[in-house]
């Protein structure tokens, strides 16, 4: 049992180190592309931002969040982006949604959406005079060598420093190479247990109904392969200067070991816990303070829990208020990287999102829907 969970935390946790160091690197290379000009026009309007957030939360998965805990641990987007970022995403679970209840799930998007954007708004309004900082210094430093460079990946030409490439960018190239392969092969899928399991499973069935399901976690994981293997060609086509300062000496050497230890730290506690406590009965057993206990257990960063709501609801068992509130307090692992950035920041952000899952599903609840 022990092997079997040590095996299943150093997966999970080389997963999403890996997919938060490529959204690192692909937004050094946006902002070193533009010249600093496209976050610089993000970062004059707590509306784009909050858009931005919103909107990267929506992606099915949890690889849109972590590009924006990317951005919010840079100071390129405020606490309430970040805030909506994690109302409108429903991590891994979106998959199973979309299969299960596939109507009810574009509904709860669209109203997550919504929500994602008042609250994220009602966020920076609420921290506007004490705004929450970062650890990590604020926005990406740029070198005049490298402004408005981004590699020609298709010209043979841009691979000459291949040539005389220093060791940073072969272990770099090679570990993406190792992840992508890892990523398209399944050794880094979820292994899913109980509620979990059934729910994957009825997604699973509904899938091979379909000719070709996109919105599958399969489809989406060879999605990410696809994009490491970009990135891994960026690297190489990047003058050595780049791939020195910008990517290992700053997102490498400052994010990805910390990344890495927090991640793991948390999954192996989270996982312990969930073996010996039967969340699914236990939740059963105190249905008239369901909605609040919605709220609460999707403070935890794990997919696992959320499972129960949707199995509940897709059963009848439970309104729609009920899968609101535990979709908005909720977001998978997105804000697990969030500990390596900022403790406080993932705290303030948990609380702020269960606080306000618990007010919009009693308004909800009350209206009897």
């Amino acid at each position: 049992m022990f092997w079997h969970i040590f095996k299943d935390v150093l997966l999970n946790a080389w997963l999403i180190t890996s997919l938060v160091m490529v959204m690192m690197i692909m937004i050094e290379y946006i902002n070193v592309a533009s010249a600093g000009r496209w976050f610089g026009r993000l970062q004059g309007s707590p509306l784009r931002q909050v858009m931005a957030g919103s909107l990267l939360g929506l992606i099915p998965g949890c690889i849109g969040g972590f590009a924006a805990v990317s951005l919010y641990s840079h100071g390129i987007i405020s606490m309430g982006a970040l805030v909506a970022a994690m109302i409108s995403s429903s991590g891994d679970e979106s998959f199973v949604m979309l299969a299960m209840i596939p109507r009810q799930a574009l509904i709860l998007f669209a109203v997550l959406f919504v929500l994602a954007v008042g609250c994220g708004l009602l966020t920076d309004l609420m921290f506007r005079k004490h705004p929450i900082r970062v650890s990590c210094d604020p926005g990406f430093e740029l070198h005049e060598a490298n402004k408005g460079e981004f590699p020609r990946i298709f010209r043979l030409s841009s691979y000459s420093g291949m040539r005389s490439a220093g060791w940073e960018r072969i272990v770099l190239i090679g570990a993406i190479l190792v992840f992508a392969v890892a990523v398209f092969t399944g050794i880094l899928e979820h292994e899913h247990v109980g509620e979990e399991a059934a729910a994957v499973a009825a997604t699973e069935a509904a899938a091979h109904a379909l000719p070709f399901n996109f919105l599958s976690e399969r489809w989406m994981n060879v999605l990410f392969a696809i994009l490491s293997l970009f990135v891994a060609l960026q690297v190489a086509a990047s003058s050595e200067h780049f791939v020195k300062e910008h990517l290992w000496h700053h997102v490498i050497c400052k994010h990805a070991l910390k990344t890495f230890l927090w991640t793991a730290g948390a999954l192996a506690v989270i996982t312990v816990v969930m073996h010996y406590v039967d969340m699914g009965n236990w939740l059963r057993d105190n249905t008239y303070y369901l909605l609040i206990l919605a709220a609460l257990v999707g403070m935890i960063p794990e997919s696992g829990p959320h499972m129960v709501f949707i199995t509940l609801f897709a059963g009848g068992y439970v309104p729609f208020s009920v899968l609101l509130t535990s979709s908005m307090s909720q977001d998978g692992h997105t804000s697990l990287p969030l500990l390596a950035s900022s403790t406080r920041s993932f705290l303030i952000a948990k609380v702020v999102n269960a606080l306000f899952a618990v007010a919009v599903g009693s308004v909800f609840y009350l209206a009897g829907i």
